[in-house]
């Protein structure tokens, strides 16, 4: 078995529905040799395309693209029975397969986006903070009594980093987003060869691919805003535990120790004092931690938040 083969059969195994898209380009590509996207965007999806290009099975052909290695494509999938593919079950499929897409996002992925909406006004109304602040001080109480504050800001920038890198992990489909990238960039090279030939009429298609992929992109910011809905849901409530202690915009605070604690640069400074304009040092203490664990856990746990080739 070739290499060529040998990515197509990863691919299958991968994902049984690349069969069919694959036996579609195969079809599609029988006149002239090449295939555009614009040919079989009916019977396959954006993510199946995408994908065929950045594995190198569909390759730059003088207009649009062709099969690599055609007859160890065709062995492979005429091995797996999927020759005589038709249409409508691949339409049906590419159908299934964008309805997975768009429901992508659960039924609790969308609670938490409106937990999040609500856990937002505790940062302007004063009884949704102190209602906030007093539950989770039940829990972040013993701990402050424990440790002094900074240290208790340090501990709470290695949880929230830790949870964030896990949730970003397992809840960001990297692969997917790829598929996205790979296919924008599909639609980038082509639009090169057809300025260079000067070819009017292949730039209008292009033109109206790009327009029609501009709202795949959407796609690909709600991969990207998933885990942070989550990662909010669990932040939020921490940061107003951390102003319901300081007593920010006027409010009583709450924590008992005095003083503050030494800056670089700043030397000693008060809790609420601003150190990078009108941030406060506390929370320049939480970013600096958070940031530096954050990149530790990640290194560590070998977490990729960036889109897989």
């Amino acid at each position: 078995m070739g290499r060529t083969a040998e990515k197509v059969q990863t691919l299958i195994e991968q994902n049984p529905e690349m069969e069919r898209a694959i036996a579609v380009v195969l079809r599609e590509s029988e006149g002239d040799g090449e295939v555009e996207w614009a040919d079989v965007r009916e019977d396959i999806t954006s993510g199946q395309w995408g994908r065929l290009i950045e594995k190198g099975i569909l390759v730059d052909g003088l207009e649009g693209f062709e099969v690599s290695d055609r007859e160890e494509v065709a062995s492979v999938v005429d091995a797996a029975g999927t020759g005589t593919t038709t249409a409508n079950a691949t339409t049906t499929n590419s159908t299934s397969a964008d309805d997975d897409e768009e429901s992508s996002w659960s039924k609790w992925d969308k609670m938490a986006a409106g937990g999040v909406a609500l856990t937002f006004l505790g940062y302007a109304w004063g009884p949704a903070r102190d209602a906030i602040g007093g539950t989770m001080n039940v829990v972040l109480g013993p701990l402050n009594a424990a440790l002094p504050f900074y240290a208790v800001i340090l501990v709470l920038a290695l949880v929230t980093g830790l949870y964030s890198s896990l949730l970003q992990s397992n809840l960001m489909d990297t692969s997917k987003m790829s598929e996205y990238q790979g296919k924008m960039k599909a639609i980038q090279d082509k639009r090169e060869r057809a300025k260079e030939r000067g070819d009017d009429e292949a730039m209008e298609r292009i033109q109206q691919e790009q327009m029609e992929a501009m709202g795949e992109q959407m796609g690909m910011l709600k991969e990207q805003f998933r885990p942070m809905v989550w990662i909010m849901l669990l932040t939020i409530p921490v940061f107003l535990w951390m102003y319901w202690m300081i007593g920010a915009r006027g409010a009583e605070a709450h924590l008992q120790e005095v003083g503050g604690i030494v800056m670089p640069l700043a030397g000693q400074v008060g809790w609420t004092s601003g150190i990078v304009g009108p941030m406060q040092a506390w929370i320049v203490w939480y970013f600096v931690c958070s940031m530096a664990f954050t990149q530790i856990l990640r290194k560590s746990l070998n977490v990729s938040t960036t889109p897989t080739g």
